[in-house]
Order: C-alpha cells, then structure tokens, then sequence
C-alpha cells in the first residue's frame, strides 16, 4: 500500500512537472514569438520612414514602438513629410495606433540658406563626404531660427567633432547643438 501511495506520489509529481513545464515552454514560446513579432515591426517602420520621398539630409525622423503602438518624433523641414510619415506607419501591418509628434519647422529663407551652407559646409570635407553616399546621408542638419542641431551616426569622434566645427564655421548660425552619435565600430 505504502509503495502504491509512493508510486501515485511520484506520477502526481511528474504530472504536474510536465504541466508547468510545458505552460512555461509555451510562455516561452509567447514571449518570443512577440518578441520577434515586435522586432519585425520595429525593421519595418525604420524601413517604410527610410522609403519616404522627400525625407533628406535636412530632417530627422525618429520613432519608438511600444507594443503595436508607434510615436513618431523629429523634425522636419516640409509639411507634407509629417503627414506622409503618418500614414505610411499606419498602413503597416500590426500597427494599431501612431502618434505624431514630428515638428514641422518654420519656413524661413534665411534658414533654407543655411542649410545650403552647411551641406556644403560638412559633406563637402574630404572626410566627411563619406556619409553623403547612402540614399539618405547619416549626418543630419536641422535647421530652425539660425540655430543647428547635428544628428545621425558617424564611425568615430574626430568626425563627430570635424562636423560639429564645420557646422560652427558657417556664417550666421546662432548655435550648434552637435547630437550626432558614435557607431560602435569605432571611438
């Protein structure tokens, strides 16, 4: 009887064992599968803002994703891009909801020069032409009342600041605000 008890025990035992296991291989499984679910998606909006036609050298899009919800952020020198980058994240599929709080910045000749001067100013540098060669260059210039905000990734911190002192060399700037990162291949 003794041994019948100990041998239902162990059964009991492994039963439940094996149920827990299992329920949390498959909250495993959940867990990964949005995960990657979340990671699809995250590829996907950075992807769909890249494709955008009139996204330049002279806007910043960013974004973050929380869940299936996505928050645009940045700034940009057209009207139409805030809208455009709306509704193409919307259109994504598993995207549920956007907000946007991308910033159109204020239409101003005297801005629009600037931001001619210091293109030149930085991709035209034998060392920073670099990041001019992709469909969107990676140094960012946003411009807004004379003042400039760098942003983007560069390979290491002597082109960091090469942009930053190129950017402070252009006549009738006010400030520069110098937010460009470094990559991770290089410092």
């Amino acid at each position: 009887m003794l041994k019948k008890r100990a041998l239902i025990g162990a059964a009991l035992s492994l039963l439940i064992f094996a149920g827990l296991t299992s329920m949390s291989m498959a909250q495993g499984a959940k867990e990964q599968k949005e995960t990657k679910s979340s990671q699809n998606l995250v590829r996907e909006v950075r992807h769909q803002l890249l494709l955008l036609p009139y996204y330049s050298v002279f806007d910043n899009l960013a974004y973050k994703v929380d869940g299936d919800h996505v928050t645009l952020e940045g700034q940009v020198a057209r009207p139409t891009l805030k809208s455009d980058a709306e509704n193409v994240v919307k259109s994504i599929e598993g995207v549920s909801g956007v907000t946007n709080n991308i910033e159109v910045l204020p239409t101003s000749p005297m801005d629009d020069q600037l931001r001619r001067a210091l293109y030149r100013a930085i991709y035209g540098d034998a060392s920073l032409n670099k990041y001019s060669w992709s469909s969107v260059a990676s140094i960012h210039i946003i411009v807004k009342n004379g003042n400039v905000t760098l942003v983007g990734v560069v390979d290491n911190d002597g082109d960091k600041n090469l942009a930053g002192m190129r950017a402070n060399g252009v006549p009738n700037v006010f400030s520069v605000k110098n937010d460009l990162t470094v990559g991770s291949s290089g410092k």
